[in-house]
């Protein structure tokens, strides 16, 4: 599902599987951890994520034929996607994702977890749990937040519509984009050629820092971590959760039937009372 390439010292990691949209299933994910690793151990100073685009689709994110329906969490933690998205983000080389088409839900996570990300001035980017009824979980949501500021995040989480590479540039989402005929120049000029001059041992230690200081800039207590935990568990255990998957499945729009206060109206009592 995957296609690997080393060019003088860089990783080139490609989705294979433009099919089903490049899915991010089980299967890919592991075969992409397998390769970040492989490239960690040949000492890479950098690694491109690509994909091979079907319908102009870079990644459609999750693949919902995988999530669970049994009262599982679809995000937890050892889950293939949340350890690759992880794995992403501690890597201690250099990463970047080059689009070349749309991204969907978790691929959108995938991107920013990368270290930098450049793409077709064309590229839409769209978070979508809310389409199928998914309670995102908080790390990726705190993930957004940093990345792209408060406002956008909830814009982008709460309207699950896409946003246009320039938007996506001009809040920091992208670090560059341009026309599909000039990407591959800019990759080179502008990352590859100036990553393979560098220090790696120094970036490494720079992105290690990168990572500490954002974790310790996120920290909630465990009380507020339990609480994100409830409100979680009662979407994914609730009605509208499976019926957005089978929606899915089937092509229609979901007849989703849940209320806000189906969470929990205390905050609400105690802000009005």
């Amino acid at each position: 599902m995957i296609g690997v390439s080393y060019v003088d010292r860089i990783c080139f990691i490609e989705m294979q599987n433009p099919e089903k949209l490049n899915c991010l299933s089980s299967s890919l994910c592991n075969d992409m951890m397998h390769a970040l690793n492989e490239a960690y151990q040949k000492e890479c100073v950098g690694v491109v994520i690509k994909a091979q685009c079907n319908h102009g689709v870079w990644s459609a994110g999750h693949d919902i034929k995988e999530l669970p329906i049994n009262g599982e969490d679809p995000l937890a933690f050892d889950v293939p996607m949340e350890r690759l998205i992880h794995m992403l983000q501690d890597l201690p080389i250099p990463i970047i994702a080059y689009v070349e088409g749309s991204v969907w839900g978790g691929a959108c996570d995938l991107c920013l977890s990368c270290d930098m990300i450049v793409a077709v001035d064309t590229a839409t980017f769209a978070i979508t749990p809310a389409k199928i009824g998914i309670p995102y979980n908080a790390s990726g949501i705190m993930h957004f937040i940093n990345q792209l500021g408060i406002n956008k995040a909830r814009e982008m989480f709460f309207t699950a519509t896409p946003i246009t590479a320039q938007d996506a540039l001009n809040v920091g989402f992208l670090n560059q984009i341009a026309p599909i005929d000039q990407l591959p120049n800019l990759l080179e000029d502008k990352f590859l050629n100036p990553m393979r001059k560098n220090s790696i041992l120094s970036i490494s230690a720079i992105k290690r820092q990168f990572r500490v200081l954002s974790r310790a800039a996120a920290s909630i207590s465990a009380e507020n971590f339990e609480s994100i935990n409830a409100w979680r568990e009662k979407v994914y255990r609730g009605e509208d959760y499976p019926e957005g998957i089978k929606a899915f499945l089937e092509k229609r729009e979901p007849k989703f039937k849940g209320k806000a206060s189906d969470l929990d109206h205390t905050n609400v009592t105690r802000i009005v009372g």
